[in-house]
């Protein structure tokens, strides 16, 4: 069976060859996993810096780790980036949770036109802080070293502005006129996957994205729901890259 993974200060984690891990995530530990003396485990500062640890003591406040193996690994390369139209209810979270699993490197809240939910005041920060919350339990859960950022309500024309900068920039859409299959994941830099919203991206998104660079493309002959399509097609493209090679 797999150590479990915990997030440490990166700090901590890298000044000393014995980690307190305390506050919520400690607590997490000793309280709801039940970790005990003797365990192993992995702490990772959510950066790319992994410890293999034996746990020396253990308490309802945390844990003590005793650390016997330092991994440095490297942040993966290409970037996978989608930006994620805000859907209803729980589907952002389902889509974080699985997005994070499949190793997606950053997901952008996206303010689509037809969006049929609006991220605003204290209701879009509560939304964000569920996002990230699902996003850092998942990548726990996924023994992600990386963890992926959770960035804040994005606009369309700021998603051009990445369209721009990146090496590929795809628009999943039902009748584009090629498969997402067939479009060739470059070797480096950041791949954008823009997932609309249940009613689609609008023609003038579509063309605002693709004036900056994006190509549009689609799965297959059936149509996902906005909370499962960009998990299919970032799987998909890493299939591709040399990340899952």
């Amino acid at each position: 069976m797999s150590a479990p993974v915990f997030i440490a200060d990166g700090d901590a984690l890298r000044a000393s060859d014995e980690v307190l891990l305390g506050g919520d995530e400690g607590r997490h530990a000793a309280v709801v996993r039940r970790i005990t003396v003797g365990e192993t485990v992995e702490l990772t500062d959510g950066a790319g810096h992994l410890a293999r640890c034996v746990v020396v003591g253990a308490s309802k406040q945390g844990i003590t780790c005793a650390v016997h193996e330092r991994v440095d690994v490297p942040e993966p390369r290409p970037r996978v980036v989608v930006a994620q139209a805000v859907p209803k209810g729980d589907r952002g979270e389902t889509a974080v949770e699985t997005l994070t699993e499949v190793g997606v490197d950053e997901i952008l809240p996206w303010s689509a036109q037809r969006c049929m939910v609006r991220w605003s005041g204290e209701r879009g920060d509560k939304a964000l802080r569920r996002w990230r919350s699902t996003a850092r339990e998942a990548a726990k859960q996924a023994r992600r070293a990386w963890l992926p950022s959770i960035g804040g309500l994005t606009t369309t024309s700021v998603l051009a502005a990445r369209a721009r900068a990146a090496a590929l920039a795809v628009v999943l859409h039902e009748e584009a006129p090629g498969p997402l299959a067939s479009v060739e994941a470059p070797y480096d830099g950041d791949i954008l996957l823009v997932v609309g919203p249940e009613g689609g991206v609008a023609p003038e998104e579509i063309a605002a994205l693709e004036a900056a660079g994006a190509v549009t493309a689609r799965m297959g002959p059936t149509v996902l729901r906005t909370s499962t399509a960009g998990t299919v097609a970032a799987g998909i493209l890493l299939a591709r890259t040399r990340r899952w090679a």
